[in-house]
């Protein structure tokens, strides 16, 4: 019997060390973590239970017979974080580059099934050169069957991707699918084709990071939600993010104990909003005065900084929370925040996480290269989801809300549940000098005819008591009283349900 326990421990070491200590070296050269340091780091301490250690593929092509390491190149299994039950699979650079085989994806699919079962998040760890070309159609398929796995669970569980070396090829669809990508700042990459390939197709000259670094997937194409600075702080960031997020669409938000006064007042908001109507204010110290403990989880940062998007918490349930950002082009909607917080309100709904939106938006952002970048459909996005989502929606008006963008910013007419207004709100179909010229065109030579006729306007539109007076907005609040307001509306509205027509699925327009 000791001597197939030794035998089992024996082959235990050597998959433990993957490509070998040669190639863990070259990895810690690089700056990166292996596959199973990763896990270590990511999930508490000695709660990572494997599975498959000992799959090998089965491919005999090319030589490959003769190169067989257990694992193949992916590690998979389930853990804990913060005592909630998780399932990972992080990908094995050591092991012929963490390409994907049909043995492989089997490894994953297996987890993703699993993970459905017990209905709980999966996290996919990626540093890997795309499919294992030595097999062909086989990882082909391989990658087809994880691709179909991230569909049946999205809504469902869920799933989180961490780029934390190459991701190429076939291997960038499935961290698409899933519902958050964070990147590693200087090693790690994302593209569908590689510098080489765009070199031959389009003479373009480009190096890995330039083509799919983690500063183009946060800042141009939107692709990743939030780039760190290495290994370590990426996977702690995870960590704190599954703390504000559910196990799965019918547990509900997480509650974490707090010792933050759901009743407090903060005078300072009283002063946030200047008295110069044109002049910019950071949001952003809004949400940390109103939220637990200041504590925010941004997502998407560094894209579209008009609207801001992130997750926090109110007597110690989760939120989601939507922004318009003053300090960045006057907090307008253009096409890259409508697309950021559209999927952003739509993954709150799937997993029944209410929604706080804060408003001071002028409008749509005008301009060719909007129109011809279809405003009008990536508007309707935000529209959309904020239409057909059955969560609690509480909205606070800070300052401007105008035409369109003030219907669109979860108002009372799409579905709003509480929709307060500080005293400085402004609700109109535009601002007052624009629409005196519209309806007084004929006094336009007139200065004083002109300056009479605005102050005349502000006084009747520009106030948030006119959409009070027909119920549009259910109160006017005082702005050091929001935290209370919110605290108070969230527990009223805690088990709010909403009846739809049944459908096979809507249609968004993507």
């Amino acid at each position: 019997m000791k001597d197939m326990l030794d035998r089992l421990e024996e082959r235990r070491a050597g998959a433990r060390l993957g490509g070998g200590e040669a190639r863990i070296a070259a990895q810690h050269r690089r700056g990166k973590l292996t596959a199973r340091e990763r896990i270590e780091l990511l999930l508490d301490s000695g709660s990572f239970e494997e599975f498959d250690m000992f799959v090998q593929h089965r491919c005999t092509d090319f030589g490959m017979a003769e190169q067989r390491v257990p694992g193949d190149g992916v590690v998979t299994g389930w853990g804990t974080i913060n005592g909630r039950k998780v399932f990972v699979f992080s990908k094995d650079f050591t092991v012929f580059g963490g390409s994907l085989s049909e043995a492989h994806a089997q490894k994953i699919t297996k987890l993703q099934d699993m993970a459905l079962k017990a209905r709980a998040p999966i996290i996919g760890l990626f540093d890997a050169g795309g499919a294992r070309i030595q097999e062909g159609v086989a990882a082909l398929g391989g990658y087809g069957e994880v691709f179909r796995r991230n569909v049946v669970a999205s809504g469902v569980v869920p799933q989180i991707s961490v780029i934390m070396g190459p991701c190429a090829g076939g291997d960038v669809y499935s961290p698409a699918m899933t519902d958050f990508i964070f990147m590693v700042r200087d090693t790690s990459y994302m593209f569908v084709t590689g510098p080489d390939v765009v070199k031959t197709v389009t003479n373009e000259t480009v190096t890995a990071e330039e083509l799919g670094g983690a500063k183009v997937h946060t800042m141009k194409s939107s692709v990743a939600d939030g780039a760190f600075d290495n290994d370590v702080e990426c996977l702690l960031q995870v960590r704190r993010l599954m703390d504000f997020l559910p196990a799965n669409n019918r547990e509900g938000t997480p509650e974490i104990p707090s010792d933050d006064d759901p009743t407090r007042v903060d005078l300072s908001l009283d002063t946030l909003v200047p008295e110069n109507p044109n002049k910019p204010y950071d949001m952003k110290e809004l949400i940390l005065k109103v939220v637990d403990e200041g504590d925010f989880f941004e997502i998407q940062e560094s894209f579209a900084k008009n609207i801001v998007t992130g997750f926090a918490r109110i007597e110690g349930r989760t939120v989601g929370v939507v922004a318009n950002q003053p300090m960045v082009l006057a907090g307008v909607l253009d096409a890259d925040a409508s697309r950021k917080a559209a999927r952003f309100v739509r993954f709150c709904d799937a997993f029944e996480i209410p929604i706080v939106t804060f408003v001071d938006v002028p409008g749509f952002l005008p301009g060719t290269a909007q129109e011809y970048g279809g405003l009008i459909k990536h508007g309707a996005k935000l529209l959309f989801a904020y239409s057909e989502a059955t969560v609690p929606l509480l909205t606070v008006i800070t300052r401007k809300a105008f035409g369109g963008a003030y219907d669109v910013m979860a108002s009372k007419h799409i579905g709003g549940d509480l929709n307060y207004a500080w005293p400085t709100a402004q609700i109109a179909v535009m601002g007052a000098k624009g629409a005196v010229e519209i309806i007084f065109r004929a006094d336009i030579g007139d200065p004083e005819k002109i300056a009479a006729r605005t102050k005349e306007y502000e006084d009747r539109f520009m106030s948030p008591f006119v959409a009070a007076e027909r119920g549009y907005i259910d109160e006017v609040i005082m702005p050091h009283s929001t935290r209370r307001r919110l605290s108070r509306g969230l527990a009223m509205l805690r088990e709010k349900t909403s009846e739809t027509p049944w459908k096979k699925h809507d249609n968004i327009p993507l």
